[in-house]
């Protein structure tokens, strides 16, 4: 049922009875009736139809790779990690949107995992909504990475075998410090990953976007666990800032990105946790060159001790359908005082060929390590692996 609210003529009787000359009531009574049927246009015209874009797609990446480790971290004489592994990694992806009349553009993003590891028992891991235009900018809601994380920049590389992640460890028993900057360019503060937030992403101006992000605490996830009692979460009030450079100047491409973030810690004699970092690619022909640093200052939230990490790399394009690339990694975590910093190291060298529609495989060495895990001096992992990946990406639109 559409209302509308106007001025009838049976409003308009008191303005009527006035002692108003003729010329202006005739006037008056021509715009009233104007508006009534104006009005009566728009009650009675239906409702413009909006069709909702029902897109969807993902991808699937498996990695078959040799490895060879050796080490005395956590290696026991009844272990053997040396031979063939098999790594897959994968998700699809919902988002479905629709764009109104108004101009403002209505979506959701829902990502299933295909083996399930990272959604828990339902297997979504991120979910939220989106509201953007192109005057507008965006908004994020739901289970998501912050606006400090999609802002970042990390060393180029080749193939989707991602030594800045836990790939390594489906192969090795590396540790690797997930969402944190011993591990990745891209951290969180205090660790968190995908919990409950609020986004904003301001349009681009010659290429520079900034984003701000508001999270309640670091235990709100996308499977909505329900409410919470901040004096029992570990990290609350968690805010985030990132800011994006991209531009083409001539034949050459700069992006540069970077992020700081912070949050409560409701630990007694634990400061707030920080992070930050700052990365970035410079594309010129051929070739790409690029490379980031990162911090966590987490105190005792969200993992143990500070962290750091950097990353350094380049690739270069062949002509016809072949890419390779070098890049490599370095973070400590430190333990404190009695401890030694434990170190995560890492370097490939790839080479990928694209086989057409989405399809690409990839070749590649990587040689990964851990110096003093746990803090422990010589406890060290070192392990080498040559694989290659077959990798499937693609969309559908209904």
């Amino acid at each position: 049922t559409t209302e509308i609210y106007t001025l009838s003529l049976h409003d308009a009787l008191p303005i009527w009875n006035m002692k108003l000359p003729a010329l202006w009531r005739d006037t008056l009574k021509k715009h009233l009736l104007c508006t009534s049927a104006i009005a009566l246009g728009v009650a009675a015209a239906p409702a413009a139809a909006q069709e909702w874009n029902l897109d969807w797609g993902g991808y699937y990446n498996t990695h078959v790779g040799f490895a060879d480790v050796s080490g005395a971290g956590v290696i026991a004489p009844t272990q053997d990690f040396d031979g063939m592994g098999i790594v897959g990694d994968g998700e699809i992806i919902f988002t479905p949107s629709v764009t109104l009349d108004n101009g403002l553009t209505f979506g959701l993003n829902v990502q299933m995992e295909a083996q399930n590891g990272g959604g828990g028992v339902d297997g979504i891991d991120e979910s939220y909504i989106t509201i953007s235009s192109d005057s507008f900018g965006r908004i994020e809601l739901g289970g998501e990475n912050s606006a400090g994380y999609k802002s970042m920049v990390g060393a180029p590389g080749v193939g989707s075998f991602a030594i800045m992640s836990a790939s390594v460890s489906g192969f090795a028993p590396i540790a690797h410090a997930f969402r944190q900057a011993a591990g990745s360019p891209w951290t969180e503060v205090g660790g968190n990953n995908d919990v409950q937030r609020v986004s904003y992403f301001t349009p681009s101006f010659n290429g520079l976007t900034v984003g701000v992000s508001y999270a309640p605490a670091n235990n709100t996830n996308a499977s909505n666990a329900g409410a919470f009692d901040r004096n029992a979460v570990a990290l609350t009030d968690i805010f985030d800032i990132g800011v994006r450079y991209s531009q083409s100047f001539g034949s050459t491409d700069v992006t540069i990105g970077a992020r700081w973030g912070t949050g409560n810690s409701n630990i007694v004699g634990v400061s707030d946790p920080e992070t930050w970092g700052i990365g970035a690619q410079v594309g010129f022909g051929a070739f790409t060159v690029g490379g980031h640093y990162a911090e966590n200052d987490n105190g005792a939230v969200g993992g143990v001790g500070d962290q750091e990490g950097w990353s350094l790399g380049a690739t270069y394009d062949l002509d016809g359908p072949w890419s390779i690339g070098l890049t490599g990694f370095q973070g400590k975590i430190d333990f404190g005082a009695g401890f030694q910093d434990q170190e995560y190291n890492a370097y490939k060298l790839a080479g990928s060929r694209e086989l057409g529609a989405g399809v690409s495989w990839d070749i590649w060495a990587v040689y990964a390590e851990n110096q003093d895990l746990g803090g422990v001096l010589n406890a060290d992992i070192d392990a080498t692996i040559v694989g290659t990946s077959i990798n499937q990406i693609g969309r559908a639109h209904v």
